[in-house]
């Protein structure tokens, strides 16, 4: 069982050491760091097969957190309610709507997100709650931190378009066209307006 095991493990770090990781600083037309962006990178003639994941968009003290959840294509996600009031989540968007009835803990049966686009959450009972569920059609994205930077590791070699969304893009940031080998590390900084 431990020689198994140590083939796994030989053959995950070996794998990982073969893929290549695309480092995108976002900031806006004065340089400052654009928090809660996300930057996917869509790989050029290739189809990808639809994610088996699951991700959580919680809600603590009456509000959405995260304030921005990235997901690939075919993702469920959870909305546990971690307030001791209720909530009633919905989307009117075209890539998803739905709602949740009022609700305390957890719902039952997470929602399954399996088109392409940015769906914007609120809360009926809650008219300021807001937050963003933004679907890829790749595996290869993130989120920016407070300091405008995200980091798409273990991405496979090819030709790729790297792309961002982030609240209140009044227009999509022309996309940036990359080629990775193996092994690769490129490091990009998008400028959007805000």
């Amino acid at each position: 069982m431990s020689r198994l095991f140590s083939l796994v493990l030989l053959l995950t770090l070996a794998a990982s050491l073969h893929a290549a990781t695309i480092r995108v600083d976002v900031r806006d037309a004065r340089g400052a760091a654009v928090a809660d962006a996300v930057v996917y990178a869509v790989p050029e003639g290739r189809e990808l097969p639809l994610a088996k994941k699951t991700a959580v968009m919680d809600q603590k003290n009456r509000t959405f957190i995260p304030h921005v959840l990235p997901v690939q294509t075919g993702t469920a996600v959870k909305f546990p309610n971690s307030d001791d009031i209720r909530h009633q989540v919905y989307s009117f968007s075209s890539a998803k709507m739905f709602q949740l009835p009022l609700y305390k803990g957890t719902p039952a049966n997470p929602v399954v997100f399996d088109r392409a686009g940015v769906i914007s959450l609120g809360c009926n009972i809650h008219d300021r709650m807001n937050a963003y569920i933004v679907v890829v059609d790749t595996p290869y994205f993130a989120a920016t931190g407070k300091k405008g930077r995200a980091d798409l590791a273990s991405v496979s070699a090819g030709k790729y378009a790297v792309r961002v969304w982030y609240p209140d893009m009044t227009a999509e940031p022309a996309p940036v066209a990359l080629t990775l080998a193996a092994s690769d590390t490129k490091e990009l900084t998008i400028v959007v307006r805000k």
